[in-house]
């Protein structure tokens, strides 16, 4: 580890001393991928520079730990110990900063949403798991655009699709594929009954041009007038667009667009993403690697997380996460649930790496 670690920081000098250079200061391309590299090993060196300073005075401690003063080794030894622990954590925050990086966590999202079990109620709830992660992304400053909504009579989703563009966000958002329960009483319900519902989250990371390439002679594109709740036609004009990929059937769908030039590079745009998934699934199976459906069936059984509301509670089963704060949860406030996976996900991640060293 420490090898890499100087290597790291040998890197990071180099880097220094480019973003000086007048040549590199002109090319736009060159200095941007540097200040980006940058970045990404900033965070490493200033740990590890921290840890090698701390190494240097636990040495000199050890020595003043045995001075014949009782009060200065006693000052001594309770700075060594402090110096220690601190040493600890940041050897454990340095693995886990090694661990390799997902590729896709900088890229924006597709997201797809769909009332499952459950009728009514469960559109509903695809309606209100829009709006928590809207709110989510409006508290990190993200993007949201709506490419196909279809409405429930009753209110929420029977589907909708959505991309999230900013900072990372694919990084976060990973987590949220799959079947969501909700317990609750439904308005509709007289008797105060509670009812179970799942809605499916599909979360995908946007497909960019170096991904694959899009043959579009392989791709149909169909132009219909958009619609609304209940199938009926909301204007006159054919800008909704359906993409289909012929060799794969996967299709894509956008009528949300001022346009039917919008609605068709959005189409695409999911188009590329759906395909990428089914390359990375692809690919994962070949390799041999054990890969969840990120969205199943979409009956009761399959589930990654229970909203309960009689009890404000929400569980991740994933991890046997719970906390008492649901009410927050849906207006937003995602971070608990989020960062109890990434710790857990770097914890599996350390320890395979561990056992493969």
């Amino acid at each position: 580890m420490f090898e890499r670690l100087e290597l790291i920081e040998q890197r990071y000098e180099e880097i220094n001393d480019l973003l000086l250079k007048p040549e590199i200061a002109n090319d736009i391309k060159k200095m941007t991928a540097l200040l980006k590299e940058h970045r990404q090993l900033e965070e490493i060196v200033t740990k590890y520079r921290k840890y090698k300073e701390n190494q240097n005075q636990i040495q000199e401690l050890k020595e003043l730990a045995h001075d014949k003063d009782p009060e200065i080794s006693e000052l001594a030894k309770q700075e060594l110990k402090e110096l220690e622990d601190e040493n600890e954590t940041l050897i454990y925050e340095l693995k886990v900063l090694l661990i390799p990086k997902d590729p896709l966590d900088e890229r924006n999202v597709i997201v797809e949403i769909r009332g499952a079990a459950g009728g009514d109620e469960a559109n509903i709830f695809a309606g209100d798991l829009f709006r928590m992660y809207t709110k989510f992304a409006e508290s990190k400053g993200w993007k949201i655009e709506v490419h196909e909504a279809i409405e429930s009579d009753v209110g929420g989703f029977s589907e909708i699709s959505f991309s999230v563009s900013g900072e990372n966000v694919y990084s976060l958002l990973k987590y949220e594929s799959g079947a969501h329960r909700v317990q609750r009483v439904p308005a509709t319900e007289s008797q105060g009954r509670i009812h179970t519902s799942t809605a499916t989250v599909l979360v995908m990371p946007e497909a960019e041009e170096i991904d694959f390439e899009l043959n579009m002679n392989d791709v149909r594109i169909d132009y219909f007038c958009s619609s609304g709740p209940g199938g009926q036609s909301v204007n006159t004009t054919k800008s909704a667009v359906r993409v289909t990929h012929i060799p794969t059937g996967i299709v894509a769908t956008c009528q949300d667009g001022k346009s039917q030039h919008d609605n068709k590079a959005s189409a695409l745009k999911i188009l590329r993403t759906r395909i990428l998934e089914h390359i990375l699934a692809e690919r994962a199976e070949k390799e041999g690697k054990e890969r969840l459906a990120k969205i199943g069936r979409g009956d009761r059984s399959e589930k990654i997380r229970t909203y309960n509301y009689p009890q404000n509670r929400i569980t991740d089963h994933r991890i046997g996460f719970t906390i008492q704060q649901l009410d927050r949860v849906m207006e937003g406030k995602l971070d608990p649930i989020i960062d109890a996976l990434i710790l857990e996900d770097q914890r599996r991640k350390l320890l395979a790496q561990e056992n493969k060293e």
